[in-house]
């Protein structure tokens, strides 16, 4: 995720009107990748979030319900 991240961003700027394409591509990118490691029989839920970066600083949560013996999370930040 994080190899993506950041040859996806290194070099760009926040334009709003791009950061709906440029996160869903980035998430199916992810997603793609996740598959193709052929870990068994998941389900991926990959979640791009993009925003300004204006010093105030933000985090991002969320919450699932689920199984601690089979399931888990990754997660992955990035900025410039």
């Amino acid at each position: 995720m994080q190899q993506i991240l950041q040859t996806q961003l290194q070099n760009k700027t926040y334009q709003p009107e791009e950061s709906q394409t440029l996160s869903k591509v980035m998430a199916e990118e992810i997603k793609s990748k996740l598959i193709g490691l052929e870990l068994g029989r998941y389900k991926y839920v990959v979640n791009v979030i993009l925003g300004e970066n204006l010093g105030g600083g933000a985090r991002m949560d969320a919450r699932c319900h689920w199984d601690q013996e089979s399931d888990g999370s990754a997660q992955a930040f990035f900025s410039n």
